[in-house]
Parts: structure tokens; sequence; C-alpha cells
């Protein structure tokens, strides 16, 4: 695994005198074969090398080429086809190459010659050294190209990274009425390059390791030195240095082996798709992780507040900002609590209910043959699996189904005598709340949660609703994300950040970033920001 230039060992480097043993280093043989072995100087050996190694992929293209020396030296370029841009490859690698531009009296070494071709023939972004065979397969299957000559101990990898990609497009998971249109994409340069377009300072610093012994994924980090915590910085790089694993995928891998709190069901890392709202969290002096190939960023330290919070609430005033973040905040606790409550009432506390509304329950529930607790379970599973499967299936089917399947389902298992249309009226309005949350990961702690409350209800009425909600705050109150209270800023109390909880004060009063969050310049904006007030008359 990579590390940044400048880093530190990893944990497994700091184990004084432990040596790898003889099966663990026959693995690590069998897993790379070729780490650190420098390249051969003959042609015809890296060539077979480079095919015996990746099996004669079909994908992989060889084209050997004579340069224009005196000696018309050989020349071999390797690319993977369909990661390259066949067009740029023409007019930077190949073009350059049969231009009479190399000494014709014969005094050219091969090393000479790639030195050459670096700084006057490729005319391409990025070029680099190639000595050994580990950093020659990651550049390969980076998109570059790689070009041997005869004779040389090295090669040079030309970045003509290019083939078919997704494009910046709205993101589907966070949708916005006011605010940018474009979203994170599956390559890391495109997302970076994002977030360089928002905050366009030298400041914005970046730092990548490659992650994954078989996948070799790109994973960086971004954060605008002199906010970010340095605390919070040196955690998260042992944190990454200390994952030793075949592949990442997705930053959820990334996400799972970095986390404080596995057994929680909610989440202490907060997983973006907007470009906007990461920048706004960098400026807070949080921290980016950016994965090559998914449209998510992570951000770290992640508190409950923010899950509650949408990048819109910063573009339109603040008491509708604050309208709409109390009316999340009701949704979660009725998406978590009512299904509960409703048992709890109708199972052992009648006596809340007013008269003429117990009538007609009871009527309603007249001929149903289950109790209220198992009728609200079987009907909260039977949406969950409806709702998994309409995730699952195109979209065009999907919304079909969802709309067809409510309905039919709702209205049958009621005709059916099967559970009471109250059921069916608490269970629909719990799963329409359910969907308020701006944030996916949320929204499923509730789901979850809301089995557990369900059997509380069952059990011991609103007395057990009231022991799992206390053992939830307990919990919540021993999260920590990087060492940062999950609860912040009600426990500790922090009076100041409470101007961007569940209500947004104006930008104009909110002169500060969070405390124990930006560890440099906690001003973020200077004391003679007024709103403008209106001429005397």
């Amino acid at each position: 695994m990579l590390r940044p230039t400048g880093q530190g060992k990893t944990k497994a480097d700091k184990k004084a005198g432990k040596r790898p043993t003889k099966a663990e280093r026959h693995e690590q043989e069998q897993l790379d074969p070729f780490a650190d072995k420098p390249l051969f100087k003959s042609l015809t050996q890296n060539l077979e090398s480079i095919k015996s190694e990746l099996g004669e992929s079909q994908d992989i293209i060889f084209r050997e080429l004579l340069l224009t020396d005196i000696r018309r030296t050989k020349a071999l370029i390797v690319y993977v086809q369909g990661m390259i841009d066949d067009e740029r490859m023409n007019e930077f690698i190949i073009q350059p190459l049969h231009r009479d531009l190399f000494p014709q009296d014969g005094s050219i070494e091969p090393q000479e010659m790639l030195e050459l071709m670096k700084s006057s023939q490729l005319s391409t972004g990025i070029v680099t050294d190639i000595s050994d065979w580990k950093l020659l397969f990651q550049k390969l299957f980076m998109g570059y190209c790689i070009i041997f000559v005869e004779g040389a101990d090295h090669a040079v990898g030309a970045n003509v990274i290019g083939g078919a990609r997704r494009g910046v497009e709205e993101p589907k998971t966070e949708m916005a009425i006011r605010g940018p249109r474009e979203g994170f994409t599956e390559s890391i340069r495109t997302n970076t390059s994002l977030l360089r377009r928002k905050i366009r300072s030298p400041k914005l610093w970046m730092e990548q390791w490659t992650i994954g012994e078989i996948s070799q994924t790109p994973v960086s980090i971004m954060y605008v030195k002199g906010l970010a915590d340095e605390n919070v910085l040196k955690d998260l790089r042992e944190r990454l240095e200390g994952i030793n694993i075949d592949g990442i995928l997705e930053s959820g891998y990334i996400e799972e082996l970095i986390t404080d709190q596995v057994w929680s069901p909610f989440p202490t890392i907060m997983s973006i798709e907007r470009p906007d709202a990461v920048a706004g969290n960098l400026l807070e002096g949080r921290i980016a992780i950016l994965v090559d190939g998914t449209p998510f960023v992570l951000i770290v330290p992640s508190i409950l507040n923010m899950f509650f919070q949408a990048s819109e609430d910063y573009y339109q005033r603040f008491d509708i900002a604050t309208f709409l973040r109390m009316l999340r905040f009701v949704s979660f606790m009725i998406a978590l609590l009512m299904p509960s409550v409703y048992v709890a009432i109708v199972g052992y506390h009648q006596e809340m209910i007013p008269t003429q509304l117990l009538l007609k329950l009871a009527a309603q529930r007249e001929g149903v043959p289950f109790p209220a607790y198992l009728e609200a379970f079987i009907m909260e599973l039977v949406f969950e699996i409806l709702r998994e499967a309409v995730v699952r299936m195109p979209s065009a089917a999907g919304n079909t189904i969802s709309i067809v399947g409510g309905l039919v389902i709702g209205q049958s298992v009621v005709e059916a005598g099967i559970v009471s249309p109250a059921v069916v009226i608490v269970v629909s309005f719990t799963a329409i709340a359910s969907f308020v949350s701006p944030n996916y990961s949320l929204g499923i702690a509730a789901r979850l949660l809301r089995f557990f409350l369900l059997l509380a209800a069952s059990t011991l009425g609103f007395y057990g609703i009231g022991v799992v909600v206390l053992m939830l705050l307990l919990h919540l109150s021993n999260l920590r994300s990087f060492g940062m209270p999950y609860i912040k800023p009600f426990a500790p109390m922090f009076l100041k950040d409470m101007k961007d909880t569940l209500v947004r004060a104006p930008l104009w009063l909110m002169r500060e970033r969070p405390q124990k969050l930006a560890s440099g310049n906690r001003i973020r904006q200077s004391i003679e920001t007024e709103p403008r007030k209106e001429p005397e008359q």
C-alpha cells in the first residue's frame, strides 16, 4: 500500500523485529510477483514478462516501432484499450516519436533517448519515470501508456487517460430545489477538480494513497490547511495506512474500515454526492475522503445534526431553512416512533384515546384475527419488502409497482380483514415521513430501530418505548466520530454552535466556525458584516 511522501510507517511497519514468515512471503509473491523488481534492459524480456503476467489479455495493446536515430532503435508502447484517449495517443505519443529529433551520429544512448522523449517529444501533460514492475502495472491500469526503449533499464509512462466515462450530472440521491445542479462522478480526478472550482485557494490540500493489494484503488483526502484539526488528520492517516485488504470498490469499504463504532445503527461518517455540500464542510474544518470509482464522498468528523441539514438550507432565507429543518426532525421522530406509539396506545393505554375515536378503532378492529402489534409488524415488513423490490427493479417498472403494489396490497389486506384500516394509515404515513430525511443513511437507522421499538411497545407499552428511547440517548451520548461527540452541540453543550442546528440563524450572525472543529482560524466572516438597514425617512 502506497503512502504519501513524508508520512510515517504503518502499524505493521512499527512492529520492531517482526519479519514476515516464509509462508507470508510466498503469499505476497503469489499476490504481487513483480513487487519492487526492476525492469529488464531487453525489450523482448519485458514484452514476454508483461504477456506472461497478464495472461495474453486481448485488451492489452503492444505497439512496436522503430525510432528515428541512425541505429533505428526498437521501442515498444503498451497500453490498455478502452482506458486511454486514442486521439491524444496518436497526437501526443505516436506522431512525436516519428519525428527526426534524435542525433544521427550514433552517440545517443537508450537512457538518453528516454530523457529526450520526456523533455522534447512527448507533449502530453504528465510524464513519469518507471523503474520497477509494481509502478508499471499501477500506471498501466490507471490509463497511462508505457514506452520501452531497447537497452534502457527503465521506461516512461505518459498520461493519456480517457475512455468512456459518465459526465457531471445532477445527483440522484440528493435533489435540491435551489442550488448547483452538478454532482460527483466515478472519476476521482473529476471530483477533486469540482472541489477545486468551489474553493479556489492554495490552502486546499490533497493527499493520496493507493489502497487494495489487488484493486490498487486511489484514495484521496482533501482539507483546508489551517482549518482542519491536525489531530483528526493524524488519526485519519493512521487509519487509512492501517487498511490491508485485497480490494476497495466503493467508499463504503473505507467507511466501514475506519469508523469509530461498527455496532451502531447511526452513521458516524457522512456520505455526500454534492460538491457544494462537501465544500461547505471543508470550510468548516472537516475532511473529505474521495475514492476512485464512486460518486459518494465521505466527510469526517460527522455529527448527528449534519444528517438533518441540506445544502439548500444556506441558499434561501433563514426562516424557511429553520422551518424545513424542524420539519425534518419531526418527520424523523414520526418515522421512528409512530408505529410503536400506535401499538402502545391501542394495546395498553386506551384511556388516552378520545371516546369517539376509540369506538371507531374498535369497530375497525372487529373481526381482525391479529393483535395490534402483529398487524403493525406485518405491514411494516410488507412495506420494507416492497420498498426493496422497487429499488432493485428498473425505474420504469419500479414506479408502477410502487404505486400499484401499495394500493392493491393496502386495499386487499383491509378488505380481507387481515389488518385494520388504521394500521395501513399509520404505516403509510410513517413511510412517507421516512423519506423526508435528506440523508439515506439516517433513514435506514430509523427503519431498523422501528422494529425494536415495536417489540418494546408490544410488551411494556409506553414504558417499553421510554426504556428504548433512553437507551438510544445513552448510546448517542457515547458515540464519537474521530473524537468528536456525536450529539454535539447539545451534549456537550456549545451555545455558540446552536445557531446552525435545528435553527438556522441568519448568515451574518454565524461569524465563527463550529467549536472543537476548526483548529486554526475560527472566524469565517468579518464582524462588520451586517444586514443592510433601511434608510431613515
